[in-house]
């Protein structure tokens, strides 16, 4: 099996890499934008929602078949999963930027190696920090919020999520690359098929094993690697438009490696700083509120998923479309994409805010029985923490749109804004003097100034897009 995957990678090596599909990357600067950004962000908005199932599916089952402690415990243990995945986020989407970028500058040579080196990095990087964490997995899981109640749930779960965390990070990866080359649609399947496959599992390793929390871990992992292996083959496979290749494993640390990291840096600390927010929010919640506190944030992290994945998938829909149109100087259409995703996402906040605010009992229901004592607390939680959704459309696009041009230093700001700067001060500071309540109202808080940092900017580039618009071959 080894020596075949080395020859896989190895096949044409000695030729000339083939031209991509022309309906593939070739249509990215010359289609219609509106239809072009439905065309790439349908499948990549089904697939988001998709993969928002893993949370609710887990977190339904555990709420039925073994309670709001195991529904806390894993709460207890997201914060440890994100640091991990935070890595992979540094290279996947650093990388996937460059890669769209040259794709559209029209070098798939160096596009390729770009793939090359962040498919290494992407499983190594992951892979090492799993194996730090569950050698201290129970100091780590103290220091994330666990108490003696909630550690052995939380360590039954955690345990097993780091095992797999490499193949799911890879994959989740690889599948950004795959919709920058032109097929959008073969990186949502790969999300189905691992949505399906957790659905089936979860019930199964659930009530039928009772495996209990270690069964909805191995659901998730397995259905993760059957999504890595999707989107694995797709660059070994014949035809496809880039190919997965031995020499281009090699690390080159200085066209790609360190220009990877810079721009992925912002999303990384949006990311690892979600981490620490999160684990200052778990330890505020039960400091204030208790383990019940806790379930019921985990309820609203399953709950907002479903919210914010289509507009991270909008957003993921428009990255590669902003990349490559900037790669061939095409500023207006970049600025068309811009306006027509922040537009959408704006909606699309708007539908997820109203349903919050209106229906916030039934959201519950999902979760736990109706005589739950997390009914009443969760109404509040939820109505307060939603409270400004409306407009962080607007900076979630913006921050993807400095992503996409190569601009880190200006999605670095926007990212750390609402994560660092803002929303950790003020939960450190809110519960003060509101309690609970000032915990979940830090949320809109920072939402809101956020918003009011993130107009300046974006204005501001847009109006340099329109001036190199006027400019054709001035290079950005």
């Amino acid at each position: 099996m080894a020596s075949n995957f080395w020859i896989a990678l190895d096949m044409e090596r000695t030729t000339e890499t083939p031209p991509a599909p022309a309906n593939a990357t070739d249509s990215i600067g010359t289609d219609r934008v509106g239809r072009l950004l439905l065309r790439f962000s349908i499948p990549a908005i089904v697939g988001m929602l998709v993969n928002a199932l893993y949370n609710i599916v887990d977190r339904m089952f555990i709420g039925y078949g073994i309670g709001p402690q195991g529904i806390a415990g894993v709460t207890i243990s997201f914060p440890l999963m994100m640091a991990m995945v935070s890595f992979s986020i540094l290279i996947g989407v650093g990388a996937n930027t460059l890669f769209s970028i040259r794709m559209g500058e029209g070098r798939r040579e160096e596009a390729e190696r770009i793939l090359g080196n962040a498919f290494g990095l992407l499983f190594f990087v992951p892979l090492a920090a799993s194996l730090v964490a569950l050698v201290y997995l129970d100091p780590l899981l103290r220091l994330v919020g666990a108490g003696e109640e909630l550690l052995p749930y939380a360590r039954s779960y955690a345990r097993v999520i780091l095992f797999g965390i490499a193949l799911s990070t890879t994959g989740h990866g690889l599948s950004h690359f795959i919709r920058s080359d032109g097929h959008p649609h073969i990186s949502m399947v790969a999300m189905l098929i691992g949505a399906v496959v957790n659905t089936i599992l979860d019930p199964l390793f659930i009530f039928v094993f009772r495996w209990g929390m270690a069964g909805a871990a191995w659901a998730t992992v397995i259905s993760q690697g059957l999504s890595f292996a999707w989107c694995f083959g797709y660059f070994l496979l014949p035809g496809t438009g880039t190919r997965l290749r031995r020499r281009h494993l090699r690390l080159d640390l200085r066209h790609v490696v360190w220009p990877l990291l810079a721009i992925g840096f912002a999303p990384f600390a949006m990311n690892f700083a979600n981490s620490l927010l999160n684990v200052i929010l778990n330890r505020g919640l039960g400091k204030y509120g208790g383990d019940d506190a806790i379930a019921v944030m985990g309820i609203l992290t399953a709950y907002m998923s479903i919210i914010f994945m289509p507009v991270f998938g909008l957003s993921q829909g428009a990255q590669p479309l902003m990349g490559y149109n900037y790669g061939a100087r095409k500023y207006d259409r970049v600025r068309h994409l811009f306006w027509i995703s922040a537009l959408s996402a704006t909606v699309l906040m708007v539908v997820g805010w109203s349903v919050s605010q209106l229906f916030p009992v039934p959201i519950l229901r999902l979760f736990v029985a109706a005589d739950s004592d997390l009914i009443p607390l969760g109404v509040r939680a939820l109505r307060i923490f939603t409270l400004a959704f409306p407009i962080i459309g607007f900076p979630i696009m913006g921050g993807q749109f400095f992503q996409a041009i190569g601009k880190p230093v200006q999605a670095t700001l926007i990212a750390l804004s609402r994560q660092i700067l803002l929303f950790i001060p003020f939960l450190l500071v809110f519960p003060r003097f509101w309690g609970l309540p000032g915990l979940y109202a830090a949320a809109p808080a920072s939402d809101f100034l956020t918003f009011l940092i993130s107009v300046p900017l974006v204005f501001l580039q847009l109006r340099t897009l329109r001036r190199l618009a006027l400019q054709p071959e001035t290079a950005p």
